[in-house]
């Protein structure tokens, strides 16, 4: 909200403390072999460089948050719609309609939650036909980033089937690797860096350190980024990537719903609704009716003690 161009800084110090704990850790500073040969990892970097930058710089394209939440919300069918494309998989009927529900329950969440940001910025914004191109442009940059994002979901599977499940590893490199791009972004950095240092001090509780309250924001990011980004890794060693997308899909929409309680914005009947169509759709992809049945039926009901 303090700085809304602030998103590479946030990205840089995520991946450079992540980078830093896995070539402790994982590389054990440097001496460790790659599992998976290098170049693999190069290919998936790339990728996940360019959807993190193109998403940063979308906002600057006349793109609102809201509507870049929307946009990011369209995963799970783009990560299904390539599944059946490059994989050739195919879906049961419940997967599709599952889906189908938890990406309205999204839309709908986030449009509702847009409509006063949308009102309130809207005498912000300059009209004409330069806005409106800016605008498609922003648009396409999120089709692009939606896109290459559910094709390195696929990509990481394919190489986990290959090379076998080593999740630290992809972990390390997938940060790592980018840091050099960084430095094509070193002046919009330190930009960021000079006013998060000029923002008020805050007293850290139980420790008493004082700090600029902005450094602390970005302290607590890069720390619940880590926990998890990591989990994401292990999951995507375990799921496929469908599931994947599923399972980061429902934790943006808890950030959502989060977002709405905490900073007491309207919950109206329609984030309800949403509410219920992601629930629903969750449990129609989980199939939890296959192993409620038998117990339902009396056949799985557990022995008396």
């Amino acid at each position: 909200r303090q700085f809304p161009g602030c998103g590479n800084i946030v990205t840089f110090s995520q991946f450079l403390f992540i980078a830093l704990e896995g070539f402790i850790f994982e590389a054990n500073f440097g001496r460790k072999r790659p599992a998976i040969p290098i170049r693999n990892y190069f290919i998936m970097v790339a990728m996940f460089f360019t959807v993190s930058v193109v998403n940063n710089y979308a906002l600057n394209l006349n793109i609102a948050m809201p509507l870049h939440m929307i946009f990011r919300s369209g995963s799970l069918i783009a990560s299904m719609a390539l599944g059946i494309i490059i994989l050739k998989k195919r879906y049961s009927v419940s997967k599709y309609s599952s889906i189908a529900l938890v990406s309205l329950g999204i839309f709908t969440c986030t449009f509702m939650s847009a409509k006063q940001v949308a009102s309130d910025s809207s005498s912000d914004q300059e009209d004409g036909p330069q806005a409106f191109l800016w605008w498609l442009l922003g648009i396409a940059a999120l089709t692009f980033a939606l896109l290459m994002s559910a094709r390195m979901g696929i990509f990481q599977e394919t190489l986990y089937k290959k090379f076998g499940k080593h999740s630290k590893e992809a972990l390390f490199y997938n940060h790592a690797l980018p840091l050099p791009g960084f430095l094509l972004l070193a002046p919009n950095i330190y930009q960021h860096a000079v006013l998060f240092s000029q923002s008020e001090l805050f007293q850290v509780p139980v420790i008493g350190l004082t700090l600029p309250i902005m450094w602390f924001y970005l302290l607590m990011n890069v720390i619940t980024q880590y926990v998890c980004i990591r989990g994401v890794f292990i999951l995507t060693t375990e799921c496929t990537s469908l599931t994947v997308t599923l399972v980061v899909t429902l934790r943006k929409f808890v950030s959502l719903i989060f977002s709405i309680l905490y900073f007491q914005n309207p919950f109206t009947g329609w984030h309800w609704l949403g509410t219920a169509f992601v629930f629903v759709g969750t449990l129609l992809y989980t199939e939890l009716w296959h192993s409620l049945g038998p117990l339902l039926r009396g056949r799985g009901r557990p022995k008396e003690q």
